[in-house]
């Protein structure tokens, strides 16, 4: 359990470290998040197939593939209506460029897009959680790994538009403490929900891959495609996806 509990604060702690760097480099450049949003794309890919999917089979019994489909649809179903209820990340990454926005209007953009980001990470850490329920640590700290090394460049992007909303610093940096708040609060439930009952674990792990996979397709991949740098967050991708191929090889 106190593994599971620094992990967890590790996964959430990722966003504070991301909020500073990005107090300290207000703007950094679109390539750059790109080939770290990348990176931890891939990471997380494996995580969810490796790490997630084919363990759900593994456990599932008899019925496992039936179990195992169920669950990843019910997991990037769960993200869909998260999108539907929230502002959708995309719309609102460009809310600092706006021409003429008062004031007023442009800090709640801001927020709202942050609020965005804290919901969004529920289901991440519910994934970080749940795969403790394996048993396999060493595979359980690498999804949540992928999942932190994502949370930074997020936890970056968060500060320059709230900066130059208006906001101050203090009340900036707690804003960003909270989305990784939510992320700790994830990890705790995916990991009590399988400690509960090791009956939910093959459904559990097959939500939680389904959740990273919707993720992974709809926020991150279109987002590191969209300024031009597809061509190196391709290949940053490809090579997050061996590092934890290598990994899990090594491992086994």
């Amino acid at each position: 359990m106190q593994l599971v509990l620094l992990t967890a604060l590790g996964v959430g702690g990722a966003t504070v470290i991301g909020a500073l760097l990005g107090f300290i480099f207000k703007k950094t450049s679109h390539k750059f998040n790109d080939i770290v949003l990348s990176f931890a794309a891939g990471v997380m890919l494996a995580a969810a197939v490796f790490g997630l999917v084919l363990e759900s089979l593994e456990y599932g019994g008899k019925y496992s593939i039936i179990v195992t489909v169920i669950g990843v649809f019910c997991g990037a179903v769960c993200v869909n209506l998260i999108d539907k209820l929230v502002p959708h990340l995309h719309k609102l990454t460009g809310v600092d460029q706006e021409k003429h926005p008062s004031k007023n209007d442009k800090l709640n953009k801001v927020l709202l897009f942050v609020i965005a980001i804290a919901i969004h990470n529920l289901p991440e850490g519910i994934a970080a959680g749940v795969g403790f329920g394996t048993g396999n640590t060493a595979e359980a700290l690498t999804i949540a790994g992928g999942i932190a090394l994502q949370n930074i460049p997020e936890g970056m992007v968060i500060i320059a538009p709230m900066i130059a909303a208006g906001m101050s610093g203090g009340r900036t940096f707690i804003i960003a403490l909270m989305t990784g708040v939510v992320e700790v609060i994830g990890t705790l439930l995916g990991y009590f929900a399988v400690s509960i009952s090791t009956a939910v674990l093959p459904f559990a792990l097959a939500f939680a891959g389904g959740t990273m996979l919707y993720v992974i397709s709809d926020e991150m991949i279109p987002e590191t495609h969209a300024h031009g740098n597809e061509r190196g967050a391709t290949y940053s991708l490809l090579l997050g996806f061996c590092v934890m191929l290598a990994f899990d090889y090594f491992m086994a």
